[in-house]
């Protein structure tokens, strides 16, 4: 895929958000406004989303701006191709360097061993 280069977003990214770390606060705006193309996977979601509440106010309006891809039978399998050839376990991780390969772009993470252990080769910004 070509374009303009955007970012992934792992879990980490959304905790920090919600956390109001100072960091990804600061990083989230200069994205939203330099309308930089965000994905994240369905999975992802699934992990950080608690139902609402005051504290996910941030996520929620995040969320807004970002591409959240979900999963199919297709990518799944190449997902459990990719957790096999690194000997890992965790699908959501896969699918975020997934979709990191597929649009060659970084990622946005507080945990960059996870991702790395699937692809050493994967660009990581850490939070």
């Amino acid at each position: 895929m070509t374009g303009r280069l955007g970012v992934v977003l792992d879990a980490g990214a959304f905790i920090a958000l919600e956390r109001r770390n100072r960091t990804m606060v600061a990083l989230a705006q200069i994205l939203l406004e330099a309308q930089t193309p965000l994905v994240t996977s369905a999975g992802v979601v699934a992990q950080v989303w608690r139902g609402g509440g005051q504290r996910q106010v941030p996520i929620a309006l995040f969320l807004r701006r970002v591409l959240v891809v979900a999963l199919d039978h297709g990518v799944a399998r190449t997902l459990g191709r990719m957790l096999g050839e690194s000997r890992t376990t965790d699908p959501v991780d896969a699918h975020v360097v997934f979709l990191a390969r597929q649009r060659a772009w970084p990622v946005l993470t507080s945990d960059a061993d996870d991702l790395l252990a699937i692809d050493p080769t994967l660009v990581v910004e850490k939070i």
